[in-house]
């Protein structure tokens, strides 16, 4: 007898062809379907001649992203992200990933992290008196370059030290302000920044001739850091390559969420204050400790509210190494798998009044009012974010010091668009003006 093998089970499909991130309608369009279609669903790809598969439910989220991750590696797109960093955490899988992992945890330990206070509240008082300037003059400030180049200047610092004033020193200024004077991220901006790693190579081998002590920086640990099973050391390769992703990852996340804090407490006027009164109340310090930001929970509770809403990592890229079962529908091998923070954390399911900024929904008691995985603007499970802490640290000491001083009031007719990329950024740079306190 001959038996009927069942046909899998497949969530539903997309009416019309769809290669996401090729056009810039991506995110409009995810959200069509997402209402239409539902949690999950398939849309059939072109270029790729197959399907690519959509999920926007927790218990999928932590099912890949957690419990089964090892059944999943990097997906569509990562193939041009390594043109531009190459081979580092980001982008590399397996062995050689959890190698690096390893050896780079311990550079963001928290007692690591707190002693990097000052030099960022240095670069905020620095990046101030250029705001008093112009708030003197009356000029209007364009918010969107500022927080680039303040963002910039702040993860450069924490790579390279002092070498950064060497390297600004030369002629031509600091070759990597290619990040703020070009906005386009193709493979032009790609072949640009590779040419900055001879730098880097530079620097490395310079550093090996100096005491371990002699610097304290994040390329001073990289050259410490240690294999735990063999005790070798990184290549100047594998450096290199954590240094450019390192800078990538830790500028224009934190640049972007920056930039729409400053849009979103400019169109609530009474979270802005209710943010104004807490940083009133907590003492200014020259080098403050990590512990003492993280004390400000509602400013921290503005940060996360605005990654819900404007996530800058807006899709994550998975490929299914064996099959799967995701919502009750079975994932074939090889499949490639988007979830998207940005659909998930608008989820009418899991977050009521989605589209509202609300940053008391962060509050301690109202965490058992959504699923762990309905929020993940860092990822989740062993690829998350390793720079986390020092990206929300850096922002509650720039929100302080900058709310303890001014109001930014946006200067804009008409919405304010976004648009998604490689990072959700604002289309157009955000003008704002400066109302001294």
């Amino acid at each position: 007898m001959n038996e009927t093998i069942p046909a899998p089970r497949l969530p539903p499909e997309a009416a019309e062809p769809f290669d996401i991130g090729a056009s810039d309608d991506s995110l409009p369009r995810m959200t069509r379907l997402f209402h239409e279609l539902g949690d999950i669903y398939r849309v059939y790809a072109p270029s790729r001649r197959a399907h690519t598969w959509l999920s926007n439910h927790p218990d999928d989220i932590k099912r890949v992203l957690v419990s089964n991750h090892r059944n999943y590696t990097k997906g569509i797109g990562f193939d041009r992200v390594r043109i531009l960093l190459g081979n580092g955490i980001v982008t590399s899988d397996g062995e050689l990933w959890k190698r690096q992992r390893y050896m780079m945890q311990p550079m963001f330990h928290r007692r690591v992290l707190t002693q990097f206070g000052r030099m960022i509240s240095e670069a905020n008082d620095r990046f101030l008196a250029g705001w008093a300037a112009q708030a003197a003059r009356g000029d209007r400030i364009n918010v969107t370059n500022d927080m680039s180049a303040l963002a910039l200047e702040v993860i450069l610092r924490s790579l390279l030290g002092t070498d950064l004033d060497l390297l600004a020193a030369q002629p031509g200024g600091n070759p990597f302000d290619i990040f703020t004077d070009e906005s386009a991220r193709d493979l032009k901006f790609a072949y640009r920044f590779r040419q900055l790693t001879k730098l880097i190579q530079q620097l490395i081998e310079r550093r090996r001739t100096e005491p371990p002590e002699t610097h304290f920086d994040f390329l001073g640990m990289l050259i410490a850091a240690r294999d735990r099973e063999t005790g070798a050391g990184m290549t100047d390769r594998e450096m290199i390559d954590e240094v450019t992703t390192l800078i990538v990852a830790g500028h224009e996340t934190t640049a972007n969420t920056l930039n729409c804090v400053w849009y979103l407490l400019s169109q609530h006027p009474q979270v802005e204050a209710k943010l104004h009164a807490e940083i009133d109340a907590q003492p200014e310090e020259p080098a403050p400790a990590l512990a003492r930001m993280e004390e400000l929970r509602y400013t921290k509770s503005v940060i996360d509210e605005t990654l819900r809403l404007y996530p800058p990592v807006w899709v994550f890229s998975r490929r299914a190494i064996g099959p799967d079962t995701l919502s009750g529908y079975e994932l074939p091998a090889g499949a490639d798998l988007l979830l998207s923070p940005y659909h998930l954390h608008r989820h009418p399911r899991y977050w009521q009044d989605p589209e509202g900024f609300h940053p008391e929904r962060f509050d301690a008691e109202h965490e058992a009012e959504r699923p762990r995985f309905a929020y993940m603007p860092f990822s989740a499970g062993p690829r998350h974010c390793i720079g986390e802490a020092f990206s929300v640290f850096e922002m509650l000491i720039h929100l302080s010091k900058v709310a303890r001083r001014y109001r930014l009031r946006l200067e804009h007719d008409g919405p304010v668009e976004f648009e998604a990329q490689v990072n959700l950024r604002t289309r157009h740079p955000l003008y704002m003006r400066l109302e001294r306190r």
